[in-house]
């Protein structure tokens, strides 16, 4: 399952143009694949919520185990390219445009699964993806770089506990001008955070 998902992932559009001043980044497909198969294992996918969906990679992997998924993002441009792809895979998907800050969502019991920003231009630009999930999720899968269980335990805060904590190394393609190999190998974390009090 996760490696034919994966494959199929690999031939989903990435950004045009991305932004550095919101950290765009493609998540790679077999990362993706793995944490969408992880939290169909551990019966988490019903409905996903992706904040900071970029060009729906989540999102849509999450629909293809049959998961009904919503893809948050503020950036048009990426949106556009996450409707492509969705509608090429038949996805049921929906998109919003919105910063995360302002985004309501009444529904409780979701399972958001989100690669934030990492904050490595602005410190902690992944705080108000955490705190947005925090509020309507019952759990939550989340990347972050290495190094950051700190900073996401002092944000669990009583309601969420991290029941998973998944290391990898992922290969980061050269997006911007300021990058100066092919790629490189980076160190992120991945956790699965379950709410405390329901």
């Amino acid at each position: 399952m996760k490696k034919s998902l994966a494959i199929a992932l690999e031939k989903l559009e990435g950004f045009q143009n991305p932004k550095i001043r919101l950290e765009q980044y493609t998540t790679p497909p077999t990362l993706a694949a793995e944490i969408v198969v992880n939290a169909k294992l551990m019966g988490d996918l019903n409905f996903v919520v992706d904040l900071g969906c970029g060009t729906g990679i989540l999102a849509i992997a999450a629909s293809m185990l049959n998961a009904k998924a919503l893809g948050v993002d503020i950036d048009i441009e990426a949106l556009k390219i996450a409707r492509k792809n969705a509608i090429k895979f038949n996805a049921n998907v929906d998109f919003v445009a919105c910063d995360v800050k302002t985004l309501a969502i009444k529904a409780k019991g979701l399972t958001t699964i989100m690669n934030p920003p990492f904050g490595i231009k602005r410190r902690h630009a992944d705080k108000p993806f955490l705190i947005k999930a925090m509020e309507f999720s019952n759990v939550i899968y989340t990347m972050h770089s290495a190094g950051s269980e700190r900073f996401v335990k002092a944000l669990c805060n009583k309601k969420f506990k991290i029941t998973h904590l998944w290391k990898y190394k992922i290969p980061l393609k050269r997006t911007y001008s300021f990058h100066e190999k092919e790629f490189k190998f980076i160190a992120i974390e991945v956790y699965r955070l379950e709410r405390l009090v329901k």
